[in-house]
Formats: structure tokens, C-alpha cells, sequence
């Protein structure tokens, strides 16, 4: 399932709103806390104006020093108060905040690491990485804006129309229905008018950030053809797209404030009128003026307020949306209620009647398919490319789930273990290998993280590794780059060999580990390779046949199925048979090397 499966566009604001306030309810008392500070700072503010007005009133008035110092008494009192009580609302939506983005990022990266191997095919790593880090700063800006900023201005709105109301009725209708219509057209305007084109601007700052993390990543490709001038073009087609997203965003936000400017200040000459007539008619005191004077550029700020709240209120939900997407997404390969660790010890390989096809692919790779690998055998999988030998080996990892059948191994489904168990005693070594940009040492470790380092430099030996590693300046503390691209093709595979080594696992798959080795370091690592296989259960994805004639048995496949099975000898002599042909096409290409 991909992101535009999920019908999300018509609900955003519900599904990002209750995206964050599921993440409050982690932390009841402290958001409670919060709010309830909140809404008492603001009602102390609201009341500012009341007890003002009562100062006008006592200095126009005679023998009335008394009253106005114990109004402007109260004023400063309400005044020290709402800076207390915003210095405990601060310090609490620091600490809510902070541990609402850690989770926010650690959630969002537990979720991707467990999509499916087809998933990460088909996304770019820096447009991910780009929909976590926008989403982790979204939340930030939606805290604010929902504790500091929309709930202060309800607060304002809904007291300044009781407030009034107590006073004169019509001023409180004239607050309470100028308010509702103002907040109802801002929040229109927000969501049907600048939203949908924001989103759409979203979509293309993702495809931006993909298309630079693309090309850098690749950057020793761009340089090999002299392809900066070409990928600087891509991208500025990409720019142009964003460019003309960005800006029509822009221009309907500047239309957006138009409206509402206009409306606010409609709503402030209707508050300010009514009271001149009221004080033309005698119905209200100089005071009273002011009362109304000073709540108005209250109202004033707090409908501005509200106003840019839901703009950006809108931007936060438009910038949080492909992050609550993908934590909305179904895992492909999840792990069953109730799913209980593996313990593998001889290592047999079961495929029982298996049956397996890709996505809506209408035929099956695998049909009825059946097969057993005896503990502690050597296994060469054989074949064209896309007969599915490497499906063969993804299906025991449970990278994918079967449509019929089962896989076992030692008597147990791998379909209702702990993948995590499953796949921490299964090395594998791949014909790319990839390393983190980490310590050589970590990267050995990485099959098992608390070896000691007489263990790492002993599988590195294992590996024929040790020796180039310490010629390097740092030894085994040295940093090998992004995906290893300090080491050559050759080092790499061995690091990756000798993490295999060091995992130590009953179970061993190799896509073909010594594809990039010289012949020197291939005939070591084949000879450490045979001590690594003795009483392991291995599977060799073989490219190159002259590297299985060893193996115990070579299964032949074409288009999901088995077609032919034994040791070398015995498929060698097969007149017509698939593997005597590779066999043979692979000896001619390599005399035909040699003779050239």
C-alpha cells in the first residue's frame, strides 16, 4: 500500500489533529496543566480592560484617588500574574514539546524501518528522511499554535462577548456573531482555498528533496560521466515545478489576509460605533469608552491572531500530513499476535508446497512449490536472472509473505516467529554489500554488537580483512564513509564477509561474496569460506559457476521452478541440460579473456 491509497486529503486536519493530541494523552497531567494555565493568564488579560475603564471613571469623578489606585492596583496585579503564569506555560510546552518530537521521530523511524524491501526500492531515503524531520518541526509549531496561540484567543473571544454582554447586550451580540463569521471565513479560506495548494507545493518540496538526495548520493556516478551540468538540469526542472507551486501558495495566503483584514476591520468600527452612540445617548461613561476602547485592540489582536493561527495552523497540518501517512500505513510483513522467538539448531530449510507471486503480479513465481535444504547442506542456487533464486532466499528471510504454503525451518513456520529472531541467526553476505558510516570495527560488530575486539580482528582475519585494515592510519577505528564508499569494491566485501563470520549463525546465505575479490584474496576467502560453511546450513547464489563445483547440491531453477538438481558432475553431464550450458557459455567467455 502506497500513501496515495489511504483517502486522507478530505479528513487532513481530523487525522493531523488527532495524530498530535493522541501523542498528548501520553502526558494527561501535563497538558492539562498547560491548558489550564493558559486559560487563566488569558482571563486575567481579558479583565485588564474592565478595571482600566473603572481608572477613567475614578479620575473623572471627585474624592475618588482611592478607587482608582485600588483599580490600578488590581491592573498590575493581573498584569504580574499573567507574566508568572506564561513563565510555567512556556517551561511546560518546552518540556511537552521536546518529548512529543523525540517520539514523534523515533515512532516515524520504527515505522520505516519495518515497510516492506519493495518499499524502500521505491522511495527515496532523503524524501523519508525529509517527511520525518518536516513532520518532527510541524508538531513543534502545532503546539504552540494550538496551547499558546488558539486557545488564549478563544479564551478572549468567548470572555470579551460575556464581558460585554454584561455591559450591553447588542456589543456582546455584535463581538460574539463578528467572531464566529470572521473565525467560520478564515477557516474556509484556510482549508479550501490555500490548503489544497499547499499540499500540492508539499508534494514537490518532497520530489526536491529526493531529487538532490538522489544525486548526491550518487555523486561518484555523476562524476564518472561528467553528468554535473545533466543532474543541475534536472533539477532545475524540478525547481521550476516547486517554484510555480510555491508561489500560487503564496498569492492565495496574501488574498487570504485580504479578507480577513477587511473583516476585522469592519468588526472594529462595528464595536467602536456602538459605543459612541451608546455615549452620545448617555448610556455609557467615559470610562466605559475606554473599556470598550481597550478591549477592542484586544479583539483586535486576538483576531489577527487567529487569523495567522490558522494559516500557519494550515501550513503545520500540510507539513505534518505525509508523516501521519506513514505512520497510518499497514506494515506488509508484520509479525503474527502471539509471535514467539526462533531457535534454530541443525538449520533444515522446508518449502512446503509454496505458493508466491509478487504485488498483483496475476502469475505466480512460485506455484505448489516444494523443496528441502538437510541441515548443515551446502546449497548453489543456479540460474538465469529472474528464475528466482534470490526470491528463494528473501522468502526463508521473510522479506516476503507466501500466498499458500509454508516455509520451515527446523520444524518452525517462519511466518509465525519474531522476524528480528529469525534474521539474527541468518548471516548473509550480498554480492553489494553496504556498510554505515561508522568505525570499521562497528560495522564488523554490527552482526553482533558485544564482541570483543580479539573477536572483530579474528573474523577480520577469517576474512582476509585484518591485514588492510591495520595499514589504514586509524586501523579499525577508521570511518568508511557513506554506504563504504571509502573502501574499495574488494575491502568492502571483505568487512561484509567478516561480519558474517562473526555472526556465527546456523544458517549462511552468500549472493555470490567473493564477486569483487582479486584472484589472491578470492582463493583465501574460498578456503576460509569452506571452514565457515562446515556444519552450517548454506545457501550460495552463484553468478559465477566455478565457484560452486564444491558445493554438496546445486538446484537448477527456470521461472520459479526446479528444474534441475545434484552436484556438478552429475548436471554437467545432462546433454542439453540448463546448467551444462551456462557452464559452458561461462568457460568460452572466460578463454576468450584469456586469449585476448
Amino acid at each position: 500500500m502506497t500513501l496515495k491509497n489511504l483517502d486522507f486529503r478530505a479528513g487532513a486536519y481530523h487525522h493531523v489533529l488527532g495524530f498530535v493530541f493522541h501523542h498528548w494523552r501520553h502526558r494527561p497531567v501535563l497538558v492539562g496543566i498547560i491548558i489550564v494555565l493558559v486559560i487563566a493568564s488569558t482571563l486575567a488579560e481579558v479583565m485588564v480592560p474592565v478595571f482600566s475603564g473603572q481608572i477613567v471613571d475614578a479620575i473623572a469623578g471627585s474624592n475618588a484617588a482611592d478607587r482608582a489606585l485600588r483599580a490600578f492596583g488590581v491592573v498590575v496585579a493581573l498584569g504580574l500574574t499573567s507574566v508568572v503564569l506564561r513563565w510555567f506555560i512556556f517551561n511546560g510546552i518546552i518540556r511537552l514539546t521536546l518529548r512529543t518530537m523525540a517520539d514523534v521521530t523515533n515512532n516515524g523511524f520504527h515505522k520505516v524501518q519495518r515497510f516492506s524491501t519493495d518499499w524502500h526500492a521505491n522511495s527515496f531515503a532523503g524524501s523519508t528522511m525529509r517527511k520525518i524531520t518536516r513532520g518532527m518541526w510541524a508538531l513543534e509549531q502545532l503546539n504552540d499554535l494550538l496551547l499558546m496561540a488558539l486557545l488564549p484567543s478563544i479564551v478572549v473571544l468567548v470572555g470579551a462577548s460575556i464581558v460585554l454582554g454584561s455591559y450591553w447586550p447588542i456589543m456582546g451580540l455584535i463581538v460574539a456573531a463578528g467572531s464566529l463569521i470572521y473565525i467560520g471565513v478564515t477557516v474556509a479560506l484556510s482549508m479550501g482555498f490555500v490548503s489544497p495548494a499547499a499540499r500540492l507545493a508539499n508534494a514537490w518540496d518532497t520530489k526536491l528533496g529526493g531529487a538532490l538526495g538522489d544525486a548526491i548520493s550518487c555523486n561518484s556516478v555523476v562524476k564518472a560521466f561528467g553528468a554535473e551540468s545533466r543532474e543541475e538540469g534536472r533539477l532545475r526542472h524540478v525547481l521550476t515545478k516547486w517554484d510555480s507551486r510555491k508561489r500560487r501558495t503564496w498569492k492565495r495566503e496574501i488574498l487570504s489576509s485580504t479578507i480577513q483584514g477587511s473583516m476585522m476591520a469592519s468588526m472594529q468600527v462595528g464595536i467602536l460605533g456602538t459605543g459612541l452612540v451608546m455615549w452620545q445617548q448617555g448610556l455609557a461613561t467615559p470610562g466605559d469608552i475606554t473599556f470598550v476602547l481597550a478591549m477592542s485592540f484586544v479583539l483586535q489582536g486576538h483576531l489577527r491572531d487567529v487569523a495567522l493561527v490558522i494559516r500557519n495552523l494550515q501550513r503545520a497540518v500540510n507539513d505534518m500530513e505525509e508523516l501521519v501517512l506513514l505512520d497510518k500505513m499497514p506494515l506488509d510483513i508484520k509479525d503474527k499476535p502471539n509471535a514467539k522467538p526462533i531457535k534454530i539448531g541443525e538449520g533444515e530449510i522446508v518449502f512446503d508446497r509454496v505458493t508466491f507471486q509478487y504485488g498483483a503480479d496475476p502469475t505466480p513465481l512460485y506455484e505448489d512449490f516444494s523443496v528441502t535444504i538437510r541441515p548443515g547442506e551446502r546449497v548453489g542456487l543456479v540460474g538465469h536472472s529472474g528464475s528466482g533464486k534470490t526470491t528463494f532466499v528473501k522468502l526463508i528471510q521473510r522479506l516476503y509473505d507466501v500466498n499458500a504454503g509454508e516455509i520451515r525451518i527446523d520444524r518452525q513456520d517462519v511466518a509465525r516467529v519474531k522476524q528480528t529472531s529469525l534474521r539474527g541467526q541468518i548471516a548473509i553476505v550480498q554480492q553489494e554489500p553496504i556498510l554505515f558510516h561508522r568505525t570499521l570495527a562497528e560495522n564488523i560488530a554490527y552482526s553482533r554488537p558485544n564482541a570483543s575486539r580479539r573477536e572483530i580482528e579474528q573474523a577480520a582475519k577469517q576474512a582476509s580483512a585484518h591485514d588492510f585494515i591495520m595499514d589504514l592510519p586509524k586501523g579499525y577505528e577508521t570511518l568508511v564513509g557513506e554506504r563504504g564508499v571509502k573502501l574499495s569494491g574488494g575491502e568492502r566485501q571483505r568487512v561484509a564477509i567478516a561480519r558474517a563470520f562473526l555472526a556465527d549463525a546456523p544458517v549462511l546465505i552468500l549472493d555470490e561474496a567473493t564477486s569483487s575479490l582479486d584472484s589472491e584474496s578470492e582463493v583465501q576467502i574460498q578456503q576460509a569460506m569452506e571452514r565457515l560453511m562446515n556444519g552450517r546450513t548454506t545457501l550460495v547464489i552463484a553468478h559465477r559457476l566455478s565457484t560452486v563445483r564444491a558445493l554438496d547440491r546445486l538446484l537448477v531453477f527456470d521461472k520459479g521452478k526446479i528444474v534441475e538438481e545434484g552436484d556438478h558432475q552429475t548436471l554437467i553431464r545432462l546433454n542439453n541440460g540448463i546448467y551444462r550450458r551456462l557452464f559452458e557459455r561461462q568457460a568460452l567467455e572466460l578463454t576468450k579473456g584469456l586469449v585476448a
